[in-house]
């Protein structure tokens, strides 16, 4: 999977799949997979370290993230998150948290927005780093929205996200993830851009679907976002196998001879 791939499947209407991943294990099972790319996402900042919102993530963080799932991705397209801030302190410091990402393993970076930073999108990607956009729910503006809401319900709002979509196709973004807006906004956008969308709460009309793992995978036991789906009872069968294993312990069944040197 390259940049080309995301292009060649829009003009196919071949869909995508992303899966949101953070760590070596869960990327390397991720390598086997039919997957067609995998984001190192700054939600790692409540996936992982378990913050109520993806603000505290910064460069190191990904950078360590990044790291970790690029060893484990195999031939995967892997695109990193640049976190909170990290492309609104100037052009220098947005190319230099880009090439901290590119560096530790990333084939691209995804960045929230386009208003107020067209200048770091157009130097990234005639810098050669690939750049896919992220709008309508911005997670690192969840302070302006006062929480996680749905956004473009309005007729301005539906308008907004519209125009910035085509601002950042002109800009030479290869994609971009729509987050949590109305599904009939979501096919308007699809159908007006060149460009692949990639939908999360955003219904069945982009052009592929990004899900976090651990949502996939029902190991997320605190939240559970309508557009979410489990694929998996992933909870109950890790609490089934840690119950299976205590009880094993406690009747002095494990480990066994052969398990033991």
């Amino acid at each position: 999977m390259c940049v080309r791939d995301f292009l060649s499947a829009k003009a196919e209407a071949r869909r995508l799949s992303m899966v949101t991943c953070y760590d070596y294990t869960f990327a390397r099972l991720l390598s086997t997979s039919a997957v067609d790319a995998i984001l190192v996402g700054d939600s790692a900042a409540m996936m992982v370290y378990g913050h109520r919102s993806t603000l505290p993530a910064n460069v190191e963080l990904m950078r360590l993230h990044t790291d970790a799932v690029a060893r484990g991705a195999g031939h995967k397209f892997v695109i990193a998150d640049m976190p909170f801030l990290s492309y609104r302190k100037g052009l220098a410091a947005a190319l230099d948290a880009a090439q901290t990402l590119m560096s530790a393993g990333a084939h691209a970076v995804k960045l929230e927005g386009i208003d107020g930073h067209e200048d770091v999108v157009e130097r990234l990607t005639q810098s050669g780093v690939p750049v896919m956009g992220h709008l309508g729910l911005q997670p690192q503006s969840v302070n302006v929205y006062g929480g996680f809401r749905v956004q473009g319900r309005t007729e301005a709002g539906a308008s907004e996200i519209v125009r910035q979509a085509r601002a950042l196709e002109e800009l030479g973004a290869f994609a971009v993830v729509l987050e949590c807006i109305p599904a009939d906004l979501a096919a308007e956008v699809t159908a007006a851009l060149r460009i692949p969308t990639i939908g999360i709460g955003a219904g069945a009309g982009c052009d592929g679907q990004v899900l976090v793992l651990q949502d996939l995978l029902g190991l997320n036991i605190d939240f559970h976002p309508k557009f979410a789906r489990s694929f998996l009872d992933g909870a109950r069968s890790i609490l089934g196998a840690v119950a299976d294993f205590d009880h094993a312990v406690k009747a002095g069944t494990f480990p066994l001879a052969e398990e033991s040197y």
